[in-house]
């Protein structure tokens, strides 16, 4: 059977991943999927592989890379495989097969889920997992059922919380700080006129981020946003676990309220277009976590719209709107006027 191969950043060229050139190519993929997949080598001869599509890419750095299998059991299947320059990622693959025996499985009664883990491949420095079925909730979250889906996305992101899987990376609230006070100088170096403002604001976020009292460090997601919540009718797939690591739980709800309005600035023109979702979110999450969560949960949603100002500088789409971002971080932090 042909297979249709489709890599529109042509990886296969980049020097720094020589292997991609390998990942690519349908009979050495064959063979790597048939020696080195445990869920698939019980079956050997029996999947044929149909397309082979590059769908992210940072030169020299990662990619990622879908599969579509055809199964006589199940039909076609895709996976998705993601590769990096620096070497295997052993450790989020290990995260994966982690949550996947934590109760996050396909079938778990309380419907929420990570994709399933398939296996390794070193010669391509790739781990692969089962793409999860549905769409994103970021593109959900706007529709009339927003508020109840909301509610459970806070469900899912307290049942990570609660797996006690351990990590030997970090984060915590004076990181936070430091990344802020990293970014918003380049901000300040494109914005001269804007220097004594960001300044205000670095100062407003020191001082709430000085209020956060040390946190019982549990594994968080820490980049917890709408697109990293897959829907599937009633079920939630959990993904792309990359920067998981200990930190404060209300990180991950402070980070996806501010993503939520970021998102209806820029898309919707109203910073408070989806608040009844941001606190569907951030309510239920208390009721889980408990009333202490709530002070970490809203600081860590102001120091995360406050990030959004550098980060809006770096996507042509968004930066029309780093104006109004900066206006929005001044008032929320009190500083208007």
């Amino acid at each position: 059977m042909n297979t249709v191969v489709t890599d529109p950043f042509n990886v296969a060229a980049d020097p720094q991943m020589p292997f991609l050139a390998w990942a690519l190519n349908p009979r050495e993929v064959q063979h790597q999927f048939e020696h080195c997949l445990p869920s698939l080598a019980t079956r050997q001869h029996q999947f044929h592989l149909h397309a082979i599509r590059v769908t992210r890419y940072k030169p020299g750095r990662r990619c990622l890379i879908e599969y579509d299998i055809g199964k006589e059991e199940a039909g076609v299947i895709t996976l998705i495989g993601k590769a990096r320059a620096r070497g295997l990622d052993r450790s989020t693959y290990q995260l994966l097969e982690s949550l996947w025996e934590a109760g996050f499985r396909v079938d778990s009664q309380d419907g929420i889920g990570v994709p399933k883990p398939i296996g390794v491949i070193s010669k391509f420095q790739m781990w692969l997992q089962s793409k999860a079925p549905g769409v994103a909730a970021s593109r959900l979250l706007a529709q009339p059922d927003g508020v109840a889906l909301a509610r459970r996305i806070a469900e899912a992101i307290h049942k990570l919380h609660q797996t006690g899987i351990q990590s030997n990376r970090r984060h915590t609230m004076a990181e936070e700080l430091r990344i802020l006070h990293e970014r918003l100088p380049l901000v300040a170096q494109m914005k001269p006129l804007w220097v004594n403002r960001l300044e205000r604001i670095l100062e407003a976020c020191d001082r709430i981020g000085a209020t956060i009292p040390e946190p019982r460090f549990q594994g968080v997601h820490r980049d917890f946003y709408s697109d990293h919540v897959i829907v599937d009718e009633t079920r939630l797939y959990l993904v792309d676990f990359d920067l998981y690591c200990e930190g404060d739980p209300g990180l991950d709800v402070g980070n996806f309220v501010a993503h939520l309005t970021e998102q209806s600035l820029r898309a919707l023109g109203d910073p408070n277009a989806l608040r009844n979702r941001e606190q569907a979110l951030e309510e239920r999450f208390i009721e889980l976590a408990g009333e202490a969560t709530q002070a970490a949960v809203r600081a860590y949603s102001i120091l995360t719209l406050v990030r959004h100002i550098y980060l809006s500088t770096q996507f042509s789409e968004r930066r029309p709107h780093t104006g109004s971002l900066l206006t929005l971080c001044e008032a929320r932090l009190g500083l208007r006027g």
